[in-house]
């Protein structure tokens, strides 16, 4: 039972990128931007649920704070952007959710290595996921925010051998993570893991 919660709290943090990324997709169409929105708001409030019933959460009054400062961004936010222009505002939302979940991954992995410990297999695997999902997730919206905002043109982006260079990347994040869960102490790897999670949400969208 006691090993059954931190497991549960890691699949959650998964699903809950993993709704970020999928309510990215939808919210590159205003006819699916309603839906995407949706899941993104059903993974932030999996991911809030998990943090809050983290063992080593220890400070609940700044979680407090990160919540009412949110809050009231998001409702000033609501009330003075058009209707119009919503998908884009929860773009960018939801690409905020992906850069967060992408930083907790990058500071748990920091954590072990802070103290010069290599980061358990679990931990590692879990922190790569997050890295992968929530890198793709944050540069993803981005993109189309200024698509849906009209600043970038809503034609894929595309270039020569583009299938090549999206497959060696994919490739190269995986290689890199086998890498690293043989030899976890290795900070530039995963950095570099990182940059290349960023690449492939502006590749992908």
């Amino acid at each position: 039972m006691t090993d059954f919660i931190p497991t549960g709290i890691q699949l959650s943090y998964l699903v809950a990128v993993s709704l970020f990324f999928v309510g990215l997709k939808k919210l590159g169409s205003p006819a699916t931007a309603r839906n995407g929105n949706l899941l993104a708001s059903v993974g932030m409030l999996i991911a809030i649920v998990a943090t809050l019933l983290e063992k080593e959460v220890l400070n609940y009054e700044m979680i407090l704070i990160g919540i009412v400062i949110g809050s009231i961004i998001g409702a000033i936010a609501a009330y003075k952007v058009e209707m119009t222009a919503m998908p884009q505002m929860v773009g960018l939302f939801n690409g905020l959710g992906g850069a967060a979940s992408a930083m907790v991954a990058v500071g748990e992995f920091w954590r072990f290595l802070a103290v010069a410990q290599s980061p358990p297999l679990p931990t590692t695997i879990t922190a790569l996921l997050g890295v992968l999902i929530g890198g793709i997730t944050f540069t993803g919206s981005l993109i189309a925010f200024a698509k849906l905002q009209g600043v970038m043109t809503g034609s894929p982006i595309t270039f020569p051998l583009q299938q090549p260079f999206n497959a060696l990347l994919f490739g190269g994040f995986i290689v890199g993570s086998v890498y690293l869960c043989v030899t976890p102490f290795n900070l530039p790897v995963f950095l570099a893991l990182v940059g290349v999670s960023l690449v492939l949400g502006v590749m992908f969208v």
